[in-house]
């Protein structure tokens, strides 16, 4: 599993790739971390990245794969969902760009058994933010206030 310090270096990367997008847009006081949810031009790019790249495993509205929870007969995690109801919310910002960047297996050294690849090599650095934008703007004002809250509390600790 990859060590705090090594997602925090992540992190700090994400933040530079993401100071562009940030002022792309009026960033909402208490906003943090890094997906510039807030950004209507992002988001917009987003929604079409997410449906030709993600949508197929995560679902057209971000449903995930049935019975997500349960694992395929290999082992590996199914799709999560990516609205409300799944755990993408648990995660800090730089977590889950790495995930997508990387691949669940690479940024979890192999921890967790997953078949989501990485789309590093298919999708920007921008790309990739746009995607998350999208998919954090679709969620309740309560639910992205304490993703919010979780990006603080992680770039404090690093």
């Amino acid at each position: 599993m990859r060590t705090r310090a090594a997602l925090g270096a992540m992190c700090l990367g994400a933040t530079c790739l993401g100071a562009g997008a940030a002022l792309a847009g009026d960033r909402p006081e208490g906003a943090a971390g890094v997906v510039p949810y807030w950004d209507a031009e992002a988001v917009a790019a987003g929604a079409a990245l997410y449906a030709e790249n993600c949508a197929a495993c995560h679902g057209a509205a971000l449903e995930g794969e049935g019975d997500w929870r349960a694992r395929n007969a290999d082992g590996s995690l199914r799709a999560p969902p990516h609205d409300e109801t799944g755990h993408t919310w648990h995660h800090p910002d730089a977590q889950i760009f790495a995930i997508t960047k990387h691949g669940t297996e690479a940024v979890t050294g192999g921890a967790v058994q997953s078949t989501m690849e990485g789309f590093g090599d298919q999708l920007s650095d921008a790309d990739i933010l746009a995607v998350l934008a999208f998919i954090k703007a679709q969620w309740p004002d309560e639910i992205i206030a304490r993703h919010d809250a979780l990006n603080q509390r992680f770039m404090a600790s690093q």
